[in-house]
């Protein structure tokens, strides 16, 4: 690793004036260094570079600002380097001011950095409050919802920022203002094929919301109608009965014969986990069983292969069929649990985890012999037909 003195001949490079090729070569230097864990530690202890480095955000030459923003991205990602980078480097208020400049042309690393940066409770709180300041995330809602905000970049990474920033309960707050109608309008993004990582993002916002119990009556009633939006990714082509689909919301019934359930597994097991959040409170349980949620996780549970996403699905099924829980118990989320209870509650849980994991390997082993046996008969069917043909 560099010497304190080689630290600061580099960083003499690092200036705005320097020649474009010199700065180049530095920039690709670091941006190697920063590749691997022992690289960001040694430019952890080196606050001085990291500020020569981000000034070069706004070097003349397109190819060393794109190596700055790499090298950002790569740093952003080890957390030890979070509070250099927001206290000592104090990247915020221009990534901020550089993302709403509808022509910038980094803006998807600038989204990269930040949703990095907001990965961690106590990073998020000052990323969140210099958003307030600089832009406010009613700016950054509008940005996300305005396809084509940026014709240089896509922005779809403001999705698992957005994501991240909710786990503050402010922020949370901040959705889920009656008078804002903010989440209603992140809520076509639930089925937005263009990007996962969107996608993801808005129902990784959606079920932070949830978790916010006193909100759930306003997100099932008419004002918000988040059902829909929750269980149409999950839903299938299954024929339903004529009285099952009489009982669903008006968007669920009679899907055509060509209806796909979102492919991804981790975008639906947060979908079961967000619906298994609203199920938290007698309301909300209500709620989904008059709107007969029962008969679409019946018909995803028979298709889910992913044991993961199946096992939650089969605690939400649990709540839909099951009894009412007994008096003074009707919110789940406000029950004392003693402590000893939930000791044997996590070694339950991990007990669980861990044959669930057992189980998926034990799929995955499967589809791959599964899948080599498809090849195998493949290959042979050719030759035989490359043989009758050589005949």
């Amino acid at each position: 690793m560099l010497s304190d003195s080689e630290a600061a001949e580099l960083v003499s490079f690092l200036t705005l004036g320097t020649r474009a090729d010199v700065k180049g070569q530095v920039t690709e230097y670091i941006l190697g260094l920063s590749g691997h864990r022992d690289g960001c530690r040694f430019l952890h202890s080196k606050p001085d570079l990291l500020v020569a480095l981000f000034t070069l955000t706004s070097d003349p030459s397109v190819a060393i600002v794109k190596d700055c923003y790499h090298i950002l991205i790569n740093l952003s990602a080890d957390e030890t380097l979070h509070q250099v980078l927001v206290a000592d480097v104090k990247v915020l208020p221009v990534l901020l001011k550089n993302l709403m400049d509808p022509e910038y042309l980094f803006s998807d690393q600038i989204c990269t950095i930040l949703t990095n940066l907001s990965r961690h409770e106590k990073t998020c709180k000052t990323v969140l409050k210099v958003l307030q300041e600089e832009v406010g995330l009613a700016q950054l809602v509008e940005i996300f919802c305005t396809e084509g905000y940026n014709k240089r970049a896509k922005l779809h990474y403001l999705g698992p920022l957005l994501s991240n920033l909710t786990q503050l309960p402010e922020a949370r707050n901040y959705m889920m203002d009656k008078d804002r109608c903010v989440v209603q309008r992140l809520l076509s993004f639930t089925q937005y094929q263009a990007s996962a990582v969107r996608r993801g993002g808005v129902i990784g916002t959606l079920r932070n919301c949830c978790f916010d119990y006193v909100h759930h009556e306003w997100l099932l009633s008419d004002a918000v109608d988040i059902l829909p939006f929750l269980l149409l990714p999950l839903a299938g082509p299954e024929e339903l009965s004529e009285e099952e689909n009489d009982g669903l919301p008006v968007d669920l019934q009679y899907l055509p014969e060509d209806k796909k359930r979102d492919e991804d597994p981790d975008i639906r097991k947060m979908l079961v986990e967000t619906l298994l959040l609203l199920t938290a409170t007698k309301t909300g349980r209500q709620t989904l069983k008059d709107k007969n949620v029962y008969p679409i996780m019946r018909e995803f549970h028979r298709w889910e292969k992913d044991v993961y996403v199946a096992a939650a699905c089969e605690k939400l099924v649990q709540v839909l069929i099951g009894d009412e829980p007994e008096q003074g118990m009707e919110n789940l989320m406000e029950v004392e649990i003693p402590e000893d209870v939930e000791v044997k509650l996590k070694e339950a849980d991990a007990k669980e985890q861990e044959e669930l994991e057992k189980e998926q390997e034990k799929r995955q082993e499967e589809e791959e012999e599964e899948e080599e046996k498809k090849n195998s008969d493949a290959e042979r069917t050719d030759r035989e037909q490359e043989s009758g043909l050589i005949q």
